[in-house]
């Protein structure tokens, strides 16, 4: 066994303490790189080698290792059982021996070898923990300074590192210029052959969420939760909030004393316009205060479809609309319900035209007059199918109504459903040939 020193440890000792990377880590990766420029400088891949660098001296200590067997058919890599027990009294077949290399002219390859390794391996391992540092920040918003555009694409200066902030996450109103500090939310980290890559976003809903956790510290400890948020970047936004302590006030602590906290928030956002709004499990209520600032009067649901009228007075129908239909458009995503509006106005002539529109069904009907149609109308009935339903008893409660003319408008009734069933059906066999 020949040994050979290179000067190491200092090194290796000195990376240890500042990069963090093991001085054992550092000598085996040394070792099998050894190895391989070994195996290299004698020509022969194959060779079975083994090295081993002392972490207390540095000294390099290389052997051969050949396996014992009864017929040789690769000296490289073999040795006969005879000349083993010449060696080795105890040498058996499957058995390795190991021996000694001169690895003297190897000094200068040694030393080249393992600058290359600690070089790559130092690459290696902050690649690696640059990586992990980037993604223990995914899903969190970070400070930034913007540094290059790069195309329509952003590069943002985060410390360590650099973040691109795509065009498909930036905000179209938004605009920046080289030296700008910037916050960001993080969506991931890719690795790439220059290393970790993070990706970030300036449309994610979560950058608004994590905006307010900055600073307002009800949403940070959570007494305040922050439900839902909708928003069309840019422009405008809709941030659901619930109180889960009765004495706090949900938008009251958002928005902060003279709406100091919101307004560092919206400046963050470059002057985005945002809507605080109360969550409600109340589907009524919670539809009612998305469509803020405008003032709801009626509010009718469907559950069925999940859809909901909402009355308001003539001069809120443009603002609970919003230009180009923005507000109830994003009070529709916060709230999960379609919301078709209608002025008072509006709602008036519906029901008017609704009216004159039954008006005219019922007085088609045999002894149903003007008057008789309005108080039947007055009183409920919508259809010729529900009069037909109807009792004597219940016409004759109505004012103006006998026995004789409640039967008759009865009568009168199914006798013009049978004619349309039968007008349907004599359309079928037509259609049918």
């Amino acid at each position: 066994m020949v040994e050979q020193q290179i000067e190491l440890l200092p090194v290796l000792e000195q990376i240890e303490r500042e990069k963090g990377i093991k001085k054992s880590e550092l000598l085996k990766t040394i070792e099998i790189a050894l190895i391989s420029a070994f195996r290299k400088h004698a020509g022969n891949k194959n060779l079975n080698l083994d090295v081993h660098l002392d972490e207390n001296t540095g000294k390099i200590k290389a052997y051969h290792i050949k396996k014992v067997v009864e017929n040789v058919s690769d000296p490289d890599m073999e040795i006969s059982l005879t000349e083993a027990l010449k060696l080795k009294p105890k040498a058996h077949p499957d058995m390795d021996l190991k021996f000694e290399v001169s690895i003297n002219e190897f000094g200068r390859i040694a030393a080249q070898t393992a600058k290359q390794v600690i070089i790559q391996k130092i690459r290696e391992i902050e690649k690696d923990n640059l990586f992990n540092d980037f993604s223990s920040k995914i899903g969190q918003v970070v400070n930034g300074m913007v540094y290059k555009f790069v195309g329509k694409n952003i590069i943002v200066d985060i410390g360590r590192g650099e973040a691109i902030l795509p065009v498909r996450e930036q905000c179209a109103r938004e605009k920046f210029n080289v030296g700008d500090r910037i916050k960001v939310y993080v969506v991931k980290v890719e690795k790439t052959p220059k290393g970790p890559q993070m990706v970030v976003s300036r449309m994610h809903p979560e950058l608004i969420k994590n905006l307010f956790r900055l600073e307002v510290p009800e949403v940070y400890d959570n007494t305040v939760e922050i439900k839902n948020i909708v928003r069309e970047p840019g422009t405008r936004i809709k941030v659901a909030v619930l109180s889960h302590n009765a004495k706090v006030d949900a938008i009251g602590s958002c928005v902060g004393v003279k709406g100091i906290r919101i307004k560092a928030i919206i400046q963050e956002l470059q002057g985005a316009r945002i809507d605080m709004v109360n969550f409600s499990t109340d589907a009524s209520q919670f539809i009612v205060s998305a469509l803020s600032p405008a003032k709801v009067l009626s509010i009718d649901l469907d559950e069925g479809n999940k859809s909901s009228r909402v009355v308001v007075a003539d001069d809120q129908l443009s603002l609970a609309i919003g230009k180009d239909g923005q507000n109830v458009r994003l009070a529709a995503k916060l709230t999960g319900w379609h919301i078709d509006i209608k002025s008072e106005s509006e709602k008036k002539e519906a029901e008017t035209a609704s009216v004159e529109e039954r008006m005219d069904g019922f007085t088609e009907l045999e002894g149903v007059g003007k008057k008789t149609a309005q108080v039947l109308i007055k009183s409920g009935f919508k259809t010729v199918e529900s009069l037909a339903a109807a009792s004597v008893e219940t016409l004759t409660a109505l004012q103006g109504i006998g026995d004789k003319m409640a039967q008759k408008v009865i009568n009168s009734a199914k006798k013009e459903l049978k004619a349309k069933a039968a007008e349907g059906a004599d359309v079928s066999k037509k259609a049918k040939k």
